[in-house]
């Protein structure tokens, strides 16, 4: 576990990479990564350094964060709607977490490069074929007859992400995200007429504090009048956002891999020793490690312990306290604030076996970070029909737990890490892949509307009845009443 060898984009390459793609063209590849050096980078080393700012006031208990989107992106979902109702359930679900919490939230999207997954098996059997695995719209395709790695899907990987993101930044620079019609990102969408009470018990209560803060002249009433019509954007008109994906094709990652000179402040930080230069993985703001790829002596970790990039870590039950430590003095040999996010997936049944551990080990290592809870991956279950599903109450029981360790411990939940989809068909309807919730999803009604190709998500409604509990419980602590399991009693609809 030596971490004194010098580093490089390339360095990864000397080291065992688990979940690898085997390519038959190895000199197609070759060519596809080196077009792929040469194109322009996505994000740019102020918007991750800002992002590191951010995640440093998550620590401190200064903000909260959300991370939120597909379990995988698609081409094919590529398209003005999905990324409009993807970034407005995001949107609606951080004013709901702001109006209950009185924080900021940064809001970070499972968006524009989430197109790889990882797999168990390099196999699986489809009827009475026996075909290569599929391993996301960036290695190969659906189509079971489509299941050769292909280069080139690197490369339109890029240019998805790349339209992806320019469409994101048009939405977000050109008024979208007004606090002035935080009605026009959801209330169309939500068929639950509890759901939309309380949603719009918040924007009338928005919209009265903004009339009377523009009448005591705290605004000059600019920022009332649409982007289109020559309005300013202002703290009211345009927020944050950053990009994620996970870090597995790390062929793609190096190639996106740029030196850029330090900042002024970024240099202070560094030290007046330290390096006057970072490297920056420039294909998303954050990325992080998977659950299975977080070997010590692997490529993976070797890959991440050298970008400046903010870094998330899985932690499951089968990652130890000690090693858990290990992996935070690779990583972050120097302890820098707002670089390291430990996201926790250990199930609903098994969260108290293993969290109190992991926060004491963390605590005795002097490291700091960012706790996030991912209650969905451990919560995975097949249904009678063969579907791949998860219980809405599963996913609070473990969220809920969460909220207690962490506050038995002494500790402090720090944010959020959900798949959920803000995607509906043309009658206006969410998707049916999670059981439960406000609308009461039934196992019968999966095959309605059950559009992923990977993990099961949330839909609209289900992702705003979880973000009312997270809001009702900070609100309830801000009061000093909060007790985590009195959310769940609460809770509507949580079969």
């Amino acid at each position: 576990m030596a971490t004194n060898t010098v580093w490089s984009p390339s360095s990864w390459t000397s080291k065992p990479a688990v979940q690898s793609v085997e390519y038959l063209d190895q000199k197609h590849l070759d060519s596809v990564l080196a077009k792929i050096t040469t194109l322009p980078p996505l994000v740019t080393p102020a918007e991750i350094e800002r992002l590191r700012y951010q995640l440093s006031a998550v620590q401190r208990n200064e903000a909260f964060l959300l991370h939120a989107g597909d379990c995988a992106e698609s081409f094919d979902a590529c398209t003005q709607q999905n990324i409009s109702a993807k970034i407005g359930l995001i949107l609606s679900f951080s004013l709901i977490l702001i109006w209950g919490a009185r924080l900021p939230v940064v809001r970070i999207g499972r968006i524009a490069g989430q197109y790889a997954k990882p797999r168990s098996s390099q196999t699986e059997k489809i009827g009475d074929q026996q075909v290569l695995s599929f391993r996301g719209d960036n290695v190969n395709g659906l189509d079971p007859n489509d299941r050769t790695p292909d280069p080139d899907r690197l490369l339109r990987a890029y240019f998805h992400s790349s339209a992806t993101l320019n469409y994101v930044r048009g939405l977000l620079t050109s008024g979208f995200a007004s606090l002035h019609h935080p009605r026009d990102w959801s209330l169309s969408h939500v068929r639950s007429p509890s759901l939309r009470r309380k949603y719009e018990r918040i924007t009338e209560g928005l919209a009265d504090a903004l009339d009377f803060s523009h009448t005591i002249g705290v605004d000059s009433g600019g920022e009332s009048v649409p982007f289109e019509r020559g309005g300013g954007r202002g703290v009211l008109g345009e927020v944050d956002f950053y990009t994620s994906h996970e870090g597995l094709m790390l062929g793609y990652e190096q190639a996106m891999t740029r030196e850029f000179p330090l900042g002024s402040g970024d240099a202070d930080a560094a030290g007046f020793e330290g390096p006057k230069a970072g490297f920056y993985n420039t294909s998303a703001h954050f990325l992080w490690i998977g659950d299975r790829t977080r070997q010590l002596n692997g490529a993976h970790v070797e890959y991440f312990r050298g970008i400046r990039n903010p870094i998330g870590i899985k932690v499951g039950p089968s990652l130890g306290n000690e090693e858990l430590t290990q992996l935070l003095h690779v990583v972050n040999p120097e302890k820098e604030p707002g670089r390291v996010t430990l996201i926790t997936r250990y199930g609903a049944g098994k969260i108290r076996d293993h969290l109190p551990g992991h926060i004491q080990a963390v605590r005795a290592s002097g490291h700091p970070v960012t706790w996030v809870c991912d209650p969905m991956h451990g919560n995975t279950l097949t249904s009678a029909s063969g579907l791949k599903t998860r219980n809405f109450s599963t996913i609070i029981s473990e969220l809920t737990s969460c909220i207690s360790i962490h506050s038995e411990c002494q500790s402090r939940l720090g944010g959020v890490s959900l798949e959920f989809t803000g995607e509906f068909n043309e009658e206006g309807f969410s998707v049916t892949e999670c059981l439960g919730g406000s609308m009461e999803l039934s196992e019968d009604q999966l095959e309605l509307r059950y559009q992923s190709f990977c993990d099961p998500r949330l839909n609209f409604e289900q992702s705003l009845d979880l973000a009312f509990v997270i809001s009702n419980y900070f609100r309830e602590e801000r009061c000093g009443n909060a007790k985590a399991h009195d959310i769940f009693k609460d809770l509507l609809g949580s079969k």
